[in-house]
């Protein structure tokens, strides 16, 4: 195997890798990884999971045809919903990768990649439909990917996403209060590859999510191609978002835990009981790529020289799909 992925590394192009590098697998709809009653992993890469009203419902990249979601109680098990977004309804009709979902005055956005083009689609329920109304990418001159959605203690919303310009790295741009529209002159760079972890494979710094803990911004990222079992997640944090970020020296902060290999583009969220969690995906196993499935773990906060420095426990749980 690690002969493949040498190979693989020598003969693509930063540009080939990242066309595929959130690739939807082969099984698209809920009956090819459900088998009667036996419960299967949820098949999701970028995996995000929104809590409201007491249900949490997960989306990612899997399907050709746009974006799934599932339901649980519990995090354990999941119920199958269908196409939260149809690509009938999107700006473009192949690639849909790395959705992240939020409740906002009563509505709901699905920040989202279509063909490698940032998008954001609106709909009146988590389950959809979402629809992009303006079918344009929110930055239509440039491949970007991985939009992410922060918004701050004052109101003022962010968006961090993901640019080509130097293999791919992070930027952030503020938005506009409509939260559809990007202000580019804003537009700030954010990290890029700069430690020996993260330098595997080709140069690659993407999935990034940012919460504020105690006045600190806190970005989670991944980094190495998402093909590589070394991929893995760290952390970088700011004063100001719109600052100098800087990663933790003890990164990457999960990589490979337990039996799994190709470990990241995660994302955060607060269970029912207050918990901060982390959602991620990994390798189907060490032989083969896809499908990726979703695992949640858990990440706290430890006071270091009086600042809370973030942690990601190696321990984690293998949510299921049941019918």
């Amino acid at each position: 195997m690690k002969n493949h992925f040498i190979y693989a590394y020598l003969c693509l192009s930063i540009a080939s890798l990242t066309s595929c590098q959130s690739c939807s697998s082969k099984y698209k709809d809920v009956d090819d990884i459900v088998v009667e009653d036996v419960a299967t992993p949820v098949f999701f890469g970028d995996p995000f999971i929104l809590l409201h009203n007491g249900i949490y419902y997960a989306y990612g990249t899997h399907s050709d045809d746009g974006i799934e979601v599932y339901a649980s109680d519990d995090l354990l098990t999941w119920k199958y919903k269908g196409l939260a977004l149809n690509k009938k309804d999107s700006y473009a009709d192949r690639w849909f990768w790395a959705p992240e979902i939020y409740a906002i005055n009563g509505k709901f956005y699905m920040y989202y990649s279509a063909d490698e083009h940032i998008c954001v689609a609106t709909a009146d329920s988590p389950t959809g439909p979402f629809v992009q109304n303006k079918k344009e990418p929110m930055i239509a001159d440039e491949k970007c990917i991985d939009n992410s959605l922060f918004i701050d203690d004052d109101g003022r919303p962010y968006l961090t996403f993901v640019r080509f310009n130097d293999g791919l790295n992070i930027w952030i741009a503020e938005l506009e209060k409509d939260l559809v529209s990007l202000k580019k002159e804003t537009m700030h760079p954010c990290i890029h590859v700069s430690q020996a972890w993260e330098e595997v494979w080709p140069r690659v710094n993407e999935g990034p999510f940012v919460i504020k803990h105690k006045g600190l911004y806190y970005m989670t990222y991944s980094a190495n191609s998402y093909e590589s079992p070394f991929y893995g997640v760290g952390c970088a944090t700011a004063t100001d978002p719109m600052g100098v970020w800087t990663k933790y020296d003890e990164n990457p902060l999960l990589q490979n835990p337990g039996d799994l290999v190709g470990v990241g583009h995660s994302a955060l969220f607060t269970d029912k009981a207050g918990k901060l969690r982390i959602v991620f995906h990994a390798h189907k196993d060490k032989n083969n790529i896809h499908p990726r499935a979703m695992y949640i773990g858990n990440v706290s906060f430890e006071e270091v020289n009086g600042v809370d420095r973030m942690k990601i426990d190696k321990d984690y749980i293998t949510p299921k799909a049941v019918k």
